[in-house]
């Protein structure tokens, strides 16, 4: 009878770490999935560009990284700019109320109004300064060469 129990004792224990480790592992393939991508917003305004002007368009942007493969993805959408959409980037590495140059060029409509998506693979010191808060989105118009709104991506 004893031998029947210690039995049973460690037939449980080994099924209850099976359990656990199966548990464990479903857990943990699914954690990393959700902890894959980061996200960005920025909201582009005239007087957020460098030097500000006096438009009257908007805009907002959603960024997000896969942290696992370094694709970022976009989608900025614009509205009232003074004229159609010259071009529209990411620049960077740069703090609120400064400029810099070109990081991430988008394919943009030529329109007043409109929506860019896309997606490329960054690499690891700007996955850093996106990170750290470096980045901003503008967007570029004839009357407004340097561009027209901008904003700055913020997690």
């Amino acid at each position: 009878m004893k031998h029947r129990l210690t039995a049973f004792a460690i037939a449980a224990a080994v099924a209850s770490v099976g359990l656990t480790a199966c548990l464990q592992q479903q857990q943990g393939a699914m954690a990393p999935a959700a902890s894959m991508m980061m996200t960005w917003k920025a909201h582009l305004t005239a007087k957020d560009e460098v030097p500000p002007n006096a438009s009257t368009g908007m805009g907002d942007a959603t960024v997000t990284l896969n942290t696992a493969t370094n694709e970022l993805t976009w989608d900025v959408t614009f509205s009232g700019l003074s004229g159609p959409a010259a071009a529209a980037h990411i620049h960077g590495p740069a703090a609120p109320g400064a400029n810099a140059g070109v990081v991430v060029a988008f394919d943009v409509p030529k329109a007043p109004a409109g929506e860019i998506k896309g997606s490329n693979v960054i690499i690891a010191s700007q996955v850093a300064d996106l990170k750290a808060g470096k980045w901003y989105i503008n967007v570029h118009t004839a009357a407004n060469k340097g561009g027209e709104i901008r904003g700055q991506l913020m997690p």
